[in-house]
């Protein structure tokens, strides 16, 4: 079963994958780890120990007779442009649905269908899945909703957690936790009584975000994902169990590695838990903004990550309150409240007008203005007046011809301006809407279907992030190509037509 599927990671395991991923044998790291053995593993290892010094070994034809390397399934999709953009995505959903798999390398198998994201992403993401399911909401897609809901609980089950993705070189590391806003989506369509289904599976992922915070003290401020602040608080931060290069961007970790001053241990822990955050890579996570190597995710309390906890605490009481358990109830809306009071104080910064994430080792704000400091609004934690100047901020400083810049440094990293993404479209609209900031809220959404529109009538395609500042221009930057697909685009951009009209 799961565990076993877990366990079985040999062809991504040293020396062949160290091999294969610094001989550039695919153009993209995330091949090898996604390819299926053609016989058992234990064989492929054997026949490469006893080849691979062997004169005129050719490691790529070797790859190739050993291992079927994965095809995207959307890549023979053709969209039609001759229908609207909705009929398009309408279609698309079957394109990029997958249905449950037997054990296949390193896809930890799921016991129901389930939506990808599309391009090189052939497995669900955790973060991702939800604002794909904000358009099979739009679409009347409930029974794949409830399937999606289904298989998250699966995987709190059996691993204890929702790791990235289903891959088992995921393993290790979770996601932005959206499984209480998966669970009230489901609430919202089934009836409440989901929430009381899927209690256990809330409170054991909430298990897993706070492990540890009984045993934190001034000498051990920091236990896996929680950390002491400095006036007694826990707050969360992203972290992964594992402290090696990522399988699937082995080369990327170890060449920056040769450029970082920390010790590659270290640094590789705060690359994977940049992976964790979604947000994988912005200057948000560096100490020097200009500087990739200077990554320090670990040392970071994101005011994102615990507005998202918030909302799982509060969901956790509601859950109990439906139960007729009153004290269990009152025990996490207590929870709920001293995380909101904690993010209050730690990241909002009355003299900027802004959310910020903050760095509990040097004990201070981070400098760096991002859309992160919507999920206050989003969860409704902010206060009139701290909404009224977020609004300013955004409108001012965010605000491009396409939507939303992520942040407002321009780097080589994906989650930096100039690019935008949906599901930071969707957290701030619906923010502002929140607030009753509705004509700027209105503005954001516009703006980015019109650009989504506009690139799919240009291309053909829906893509994974845009470029928000000059809209004739493709997004870039990251560790890989743009891909196009895309659920979290088609999900937002469904959302929003069905609000707001289309472009």
């Amino acid at each position: 079963m799961i565990k076993e599927t877990v366990n079985n990671g040999f062809h991504f395991s040293a020396p062949l994958l160290e091999e294969v991923q610094m001989g550039r044998i695919f153009s993209d790291g995330k091949i090898f780890v996604d390819c299926l053995p053609k016989r058992p593993p234990e064989e492929i290892y054997a026949r490469y120990r006893k080849e691979k010094d062997q004169k005129g070994f050719d490691l790529k034809k070797f790859i190739l007779e050993n291992f079927e390397t994965p095809v995207p399934h959307s890549n023979t999709y053709k969209s039609d442009r001759k229908k609207t953009i909705e009929e398009n995505i309408e279609t698309l959903w079957n394109v990029l649905t997958r249905q449950p798999s037997r054990t296949e390398g390193s896809l930890i198998p799921l016991p129901y269908p389930y939506v990808v994201p599309g391009g090189r992403f052939g497995e669900i993401y955790y973060w991702d899945s939800y604002f794909t399911m904000l358009g099979l909401q739009a679409s009347g897609r409930y029974e794949m909703i409830e399937n999606m809901v289904k298989n998250f609980s699966y995987l709190v089950d059996t691993l204890g957690y929702i790791p990235n993705g289903n891959r088992t070189y995921f393993v290790g590391r979770s996601q932005p936790p959206f499984y209480s806003l998966m669970t009230r989506m489901l609430a919202a369509i089934r009836g409440k009584d989901v929430l009381i289904t899927y209690l256990p599976q809330l409170e054991k992922e909430y298990q897993f975000w706070m492990k540890g915070a009984n045993e934190l003290d001034k000498t051990n401020p920091a236990i896996r994902h929680v950390a002491r602040m400095p006036d007694g608080e826990v707050l969360n931060r992203y972290w992964d169990e594992n402290d090696t290069p990522r399988p699937e961007s082995y080369r990327e970790d170890m060449e920056l590695s040769l450029e970082s001053k920390q010790a590659p241990a270290e640094l590789y822990r705060h690359l994977r838990a940049g992976a964790e955050s979604g947000w994988d890579f912005s200057c948000r996570w560096f100490k020097d903004v200009n500087s990739f190597a200077s990554i320090h995710t670990t040392d970071i309390i994101p005011v994102d990550l615990n507005c998202l906890l918030y909302h799982l605490e509060q969901t956790i009481a509601e859950a109990y309150e439906l139960k007729n358990d009153s004290d269990t109830a009152r025990k996490y809306h207590s929870l709920a409240e001293k995380r909101k009071l904690a993010i209050q104080q730690y990241c909002w910064n009355y003299d900027k007008g802004f959310y910020f994430d903050f760095d509990f080792v040097e004990e201070r704000q981070k400098e760096t203005g991002t859309l992160a400091a919507a999920y206050p609004l989003f969860f409704k934690i902010a206060t009139e007046e701290q909404a009224q100047l977020v609004a300013h901020v955004i409108k001012d400083k965010f605000l491009k011809a396409g939507g939303l810049v992520s942040t407002l440094k321009s780097s080589r990293q994906q989650w930096d301006s100039p690019n935008g993404w949906a599901p930071l479209q969707w957290i701030t609209i619906t923010g502002l809407e929140n607030y009753g900031h509705t004509e700027l809220a209105k503005t954001i959404a516009k703006r980015w279907i019109q650009l989504n529109t506009d690139v799919f009538k240009r291309t053909g395609k829906l893509m994974e992030k845009y470029n928000v500042i000059d809209t004739q221009l493709e997004a870039g930057g990251g560790e890989y190509a743009g891909q196009d697909g895309f659920g979290w685009t088609n999900g937002v951009l469904l959302a929003l037509i069905k609000k707001y009209g289309a472009g």
